[in-house]
């Protein structure tokens, strides 16, 4: 999925299909042929520094047709998709190699060189595919330009769509994310939650392929690499740790949104561009866990959702957001792990929960509006109810209470008692009372907000 012209966004219906089992030989022989022919014509490109649609056409249309022995739609295709490909990799500042295609996929135009009828696809060339499932959402949408991948012994047909962008809402408030190894916290100066990642699922995965690498290697050569079992399991491995982490970002990107979508607020987020560079500084496995989590995919994915349903975005630089005020712009100290500090003004949170409230208050500054001044210098998190939505509390009443805390309250007092008192209280309390069960949690919850 991914942005397309002005008003307009651009996503991609998968679907499986399979090929009738005394077509599947041709069909992958066609793509093999079709792989070949793209490669020729990207380097056929380059060498000629041809760029328009009609000078390409001139110089590989009969060729792809008799070399190649395509049909003549494909062959289109096929120069097409190539002169796409080389522009793409002429923009790019850091070319490197000339690219080439090493998977078997073919490029197929509506209409021409395929078309869906029913539960099944027809490509040119007397192919008929029949579809395991698809997303039927988007079928009042026309299909677009369409690709046929082969993968893992699979057939997947990726199909483009176009629909309209939706009118962005005017926002009433700023919904800051902050992204961690460990967790994501999005919140502001009224709400705060913490949403966990799955790398340590990801990191599981890789230490299986770290251990057979370990396993399977000498002094003298890595067995590993010739061993066509042991590659294929490293293979799967690296494969769960992606699907992981692809399956997490498109999920949790959703739920950020749809939380800010509720609420009527704008999202902000911080410009992680060059965090690349900075990852350089830091211990090797801090560095492969970020790397890992794939924290451009979050941010292309909470872009991508927002601007489906309407949700204004701001975008901010990261400076400072960790080490500054946000009630007086000084420089903070760190107290204890994680915990920091200011002198100036005495507010003291979590370093996480400071930097949602400077993304929230760069945001604000953007869109000319103020930060609301937090009500306490300790920041707790909030956790959602059964139908995974934000709780507040007005001010001066108390929150419903669920079954294992599942409903809780955003929780801000101004003096936090320490455990020593709360449990010299709640013992007083049960003693004068008939109260025969009530937690020291909601206790604590009790008194705090007297």
């Amino acid at each position: 999925m991914q942005s397309g012209n002005d008003g307009v966004l651009t996503l991609t219906i998968k679907m499986k299909v399979s090929p009738e089992s005394d077509s599947e030989g041709k069909l992958l022989s066609l793509m093999q042929k079709y792989r070949d022919a793209l490669n020729y014509s990207i380097k056929t490109i380059i060498e000629n520094k041809v760029l328009s649609l009609s000078k390409a056409h001139k110089l590989l249309y009969s060729n792809l047709k008799e070399k190649f022995n395509l049909p003549s739609r494909i062959a289109q295709d096929c120069y097409r998709e190539a002169l796409a490909i080389v522009k793409s990799w002429l923009r790019n500042q850091n070319k490197g190699e000339i690219p080439k295609a090493k998977n078997l996929r073919i490029w197929l135009t509506h209409n021409c060189s395929y078309r869906v009828k029913g539960e099944y696809v027809e490509i040119l060339g007397d192919f008929k595919l029949k579809i395991a499932g698809w997303d039927r959402r988007y079928d009042s949408y026309p299909n677009r330009e369409a690709r046929l991948v082969f993968r893992d012994d699979k057939f997947i047909l990726y199909i483009f769509k176009r629909i309209l962008k939706p009118t962005k809402y005017s926002p009433k408030g700023i919904l800051a994310v902050d992204i961690n190894e460990r967790h994501i916290v999005v919140g502001n100066s009224k709400i705060e939650r913490r949403l966990e990642t799955v790398i340590k699922r990801a990191l599981h995965y890789k230490r299986l392929v770290e251990n057979l690498q370990k396993k399977y290697s000498s002094t003298r050569y890595n067995e590993w690499v010739r061993r066509r079992k042991i590659m294929k399991r490293i293979r799967d491995f690296y494969r769960k740790a992606r699907n992981v982490i692809e399956d997490w970002v498109k999920k949790i990107s959703y739920k950020i949104v749809m939380i800010a979508k509720q609420n009527h607020y704008a999202i902000a987020r911080e410009d992680l561009t060059g965090l690349v560079e900075n990852l350089r500084k830091l211990p090797k496995d801090h560095k492969a866990s970020l790397l890992m989590l794939s924290y451009r995919k979050l941010e292309f994915w909470i872009d991508w959702q927002a601007e489906k349903h309407g949700v204004p975005i701001i975008i901010i630089e990261p400076n400072g957001t960790s080490s500054i005020c946000p009630k007086c712009s000084s420089k903070l100290k760190e107290n204890s792990q994680r915990v920091l500090k200011c002198v100036s003004c005495g507010l003291e949170a979590d370093r996480d929960s400071i930097a949602v409230l400077n993304i929230e208050k760069k945001a604000l500054s953007k869109i000319g509006g103020s930060l609301t001044t937090p009500t306490a210098s300790q920041m707790t998190d909030v956790a959602p109810n059964r139908c995974e939505e934000l709780m507040s509390c007005p001010e001066g009443n108390s929150c419903p209470l669920g079954r294992r805390g599942g409903q809780r309250g955003l929780i801000t007092p101004k003096i936090l008692p320490s455990l020593t008192t709360c449990m010299f209280h709640f013992n007083t309390f049960l003693s004068s009372t008939n109260a025969t069960f009530i937690s020291l949690n909601t206790f604590i919850f009790a008194t705090s907000i007297i």
